[in-house]
């Protein structure tokens, strides 16, 4: 994997760079950090150490004891420039938080410390997150600092809209969640060799909508969280991916290719169309098992009814029916969203049914995971067992499914060798 430079500015947002660089080295990555002295105000320098196992860069007249090494490889025998080593040595620098003075030194090219001497030698990819209040975002001298970062090469990650570190402050200027940061690099960087280098995969997601009339609908809770999470954690892989998305608010992973569908017919449609070309379906999407059956064009009044009754009629069963069209070295993995007792029944009934290689199980009764929810815990059934997953953010379920997905597939393949 490659090694990650992150540099942290003064910032209060400076404590998600901590869960930034776990998830960076749960990725399989070496991390080194720098620092400001500001940023020392916010987050101590041990807890970064203690999460990368290197030592924290602030000074740039204090010795780097690896000498510029990342964490794995060998420590040189000389003691070279640390500011100028640490950046040779590094495939992206990430700076995040980025403060608003911070931003101006880079934009000036002033070098006084670590964090902007060894953004000005690194000569990988470089980026920054802008994080500060949203005046302090907007103003003037702000935007054409970013846009001078710009011009020269440097990926700008923009922040996000909502609460602010004021009490009471709502803007622009949040610092994105590690996730998604991790991903912006990880997107930019060479794809890794292997089994999922180049491996097509469609992902599906979110939940469909089926119309009552032109303002109503019949749907379901399900966000796409997950389903994202997939799409991301096997982009990062190298995998060539595709995103079918059901009424997913989310924001979109870097790297995939997106399709839009609001119903299960149109989820259908386009997961035909998608099916034939790809290696590996995910069918995370939660399809309506039934739609109205004669919906309204126009909007259906309240005045004067007593009530209203809905025919429903069953929706295709888009999974079966992709199932039934597969080819040899195609790996289909379904989703259940089971509620309550007999759901590992229910599941394994599901999975011989409609031909699967594999289903996800996940207990929906349960109000802590699930449906909307950030935290998932999930068992993979395959026809040889179950593998349980223990509850965790879902983007960590996303890495640990895709390393079972892979075993499976390595599995299938030995067996269409031996028959």
């Amino acid at each position: 994997m490659a090694r990650l430079l992150i540099g942290v500015s003064g910032g209060i947002a400076a404590y998600k760079s901590l869960e930034l660089v776990r998830l960076a080295i749960k990725a399989g990555h070496a991390v080194r950090v720098t620092m400001t002295p500001a940023a020392t105000r916010f987050v101590g320098p041990a807890s970064f150490e203690g999460i990368t196992g290197a030592p924290v860069l602030i000074d740039e007249f204090e010795p780097d004891p690896a000498r510029g090494a990342f964490p794995g490889d060998p420590t040189p025998t000389h003691d070279p420039i640390g500011h100028l080593e640490v950046a040779a040595n590094a495939d992206a620098y990430l700076i995040a938080p980025a403060s608003a003075n911070t931003i101006a030194k880079l934009a000036a090219g002033l070098a006084d410390g670590i964090l902007t001497t060894a953004f000005l030698a690194c000569q990988a990819p470089r980026f920054v997150a802008p994080a500060m209040n949203d005046r302090m975002y907007r103003d003037a001298a702000t935007q054409a600092n970013l846009a001078v970062l710009r011009e020269r090469g440097v990926t700008v990650i923009e922040p996000e809209e909502g609460p602010l570190a004021s009490k009471g402050e709502h803007g622009l200027g949040r610092l994105p969640e590690p996730a998604r940061l991790l991903a912006e690099v990880e997107a930019a960087l060479p794809g890794p060799s292997g089994e999922w280098d180049g491996l097509r995969v469609l992902v599906t997601a979110g939940g469909t909508r089926e119309p009552i009339d032109a303002v109503r609908f019949v749907g379901n809770r399900s966000s796409g969280r997950m389903g994202l999470a997939l799409a991301e954690a096997a982009a990062r892989r190298g995998a060539e991916v595709t995103v079918i998305a059901a009424n997913v608010a989310l924001p979109r992973p870097p790297g995939v290719r997106w399709v839009e569908v609001t119903t299960a017919a149109e989820l259908a449609a386009a997961a035909k169309a998608e099916f034939g070309s790809c290696d590996l379906l995910l069918m995370v999407a939660a399809v309506a098992d039934f739609r109205p059956a004669t919906p309204q064009p126009g909007k259906i009044a309240k005045t004067g009814r007593a009530g209203l009754e809905l025919n429903l009629e069953p929706t295709e069963d888009v999974l079966a029916a992709l199932a039934a069209t597969r080819r040899p070295g195609q790996t289909i993995v379904g989703f259940a969203a089971e509620h309550g007792a007999g759901a590992l029944e229910r599941a394994r009934d599901k999975l011989a049914r409609k031909g699967l290689d594999a289903i996800v199980l996940n207990d929906v009764s349960r109000p802590e995971i699930g449906f909307e929810s950030e935290r998932n815990e999930v068992g993979l059934v395959t026809a040889e067992g179950v593998e349980e997953l223990a509850i965790a953010p879902k983007e960590e379920l996303a890495v640990q499914l895709l390393e079972l997905v892979a075993r499976l597939r390595v599995d299938e393949r030995a067996r269409a060798q031996d028959s």
